[in-house]
């Protein structure tokens, strides 16, 4: 029974806890800088002499920012993944699914192509914000489609809103790819790095854009476990038991659109994170979402801080997009649960 795997869940987040802090240190103390961890603990704890001016920019102005903003980037894909997957009871549920990630790409594209042209007041306007803002933009339109089109008579049908999700991913796959169609010799390569995803712009500033939104979507989550828990059992029994199945479905999706728009706004397309860590974790602690949802945000942003380590050493000088690493990483690992359901998906 889960109720048997409580403390090993919470041995679990613990370990994920600490290894959170180890993950980010090993991110900040890994590269061309010779400042080693010792050092900026040191430095953190308020010895000024630890780092010197160029190390101190180095691990406060650039990697610090990139660590924090993969944490919670991969956080909120994870976190988002596992409510998508509570609430179609399906492991193969992911918040691209829906398209709410397709909807944020396409309103990045709209700023990145016509940024110097048509949408030039609205660029000079937002600033650095506009990026960020632009892909919650599209990320929040898609969400208020896909509920209208699945809402009826004040119910969602959850397959309705599966179809409607791929439909409205495709037509925003098509308008991004009809603006890079248009785009320019530059516009293309920032396209082709920001559609694999990368966190190499991260600065304080973005994270100051995302992180209330995810950390808000992250407040969220403990009051809907206990009603993603019943949903294990269906819409009709959770209702019995007392839970507000419709208001469980809209904090549910809302909470996933804003995630995600905020993820995509200021990383790009990550794949398969959103699968990948909660299905591990529900094979190692249960399907339990009071511990799965906080134990599927640290242990995602543990992975995606790893991932972008990885992509910025395994070809230094150079960086490879963080997309591509997830991607080989979680293809192989989707097919294989792809492969474990198909006996029950046949059905």
């Amino acid at each position: 029974m889960a109720g048997d795997r409580r403390p090993l869940a919470l041995l679990t987040i613990a370990l994920l806890a600490l290894g959170s802090v180890l993950s980010l240190l090993f991110s900040v103390t890994t590269g061309a800088s010779d400042a080693s961890f010792l050092d900026v603990i040191a430095n953190v704890a308020g010895s000024a002499d630890a780092l010197n001016v160029r190390d101190r920019v180095i691990i406060f102005d650039i990697r610090m920012p990139r660590a924090i903003l993969g944490f919670l980037v991969g956080g909120s894909l994870a976190v988002s993944g596992a409510v998508m997957q509570g609430l179609f009871r399906n492991p193969l549920a992911d918040p691209g699914l829906v398209g709410v990630s397709s909807g944020a790409g396409f309103g990045a594209v709209v700023m990145i192509v016509l940024g110097g042209t048509i949408a030039a007041p609205l660029f000079a306007l937002l600033g650095i914000y506009a990026l960020p803002i632009a892909a919650f933009g599209g990320g929040l339109l898609t969400t208020l489609l896909l509920y209208r089109i699945a809402t009826s008579n004040g119910q969602t049908s959850v397959a309705t809103m599966l179809l409607a999700g791929i439909a409205l991913g495709s037509l925003a796959g098509a308008l991004t790819g009809l603006l890079v169609y248009m785009a320019n010799d530059q516009q293309l390569r920032d396209l082709t790095f920001w559609g694999m995803g990368s966190l190499a712009g991260a600065t304080w500033s973005k994270i100051a854009a995302a992180a209330p939104i995810i950390l808000l979507s992250f407040a969220v989550t403990p009051f809907i476990a206990r009603g993603l828990n019943a949903l294990t059992l269906g819409e009709a029994a959770a209702f019995h038991m007392g839970i507000p199945v419709q208001r469980l479905k809209n904090i549910a999706i809302v909470s996933v659109a804003a995630a995600t728009g905020a993820s995509v706004a200021v990383s790009g397309g990550i794949g398969f994170v959103g699968i990948v860590v909660p299905h591990v974790l529900r094979m190692a602690i249960g399907p339990d979402h009071r511990f799965l949802l906080p134990s599927s945000a640290l242990l995602g942003g543990s992975l995606l801080i790893f991932a972008d380590v990885l992509a910025r050493t395994v070809v230094a000088p150079a960086e490879l997009p963080i997309g591509i690493i997830t991607a080989a990483v979680g293809g192989p690992f989707f097919l294989w649960i792809l492969l474990r359901q198909r006996g029950r998906l046949a059905l």
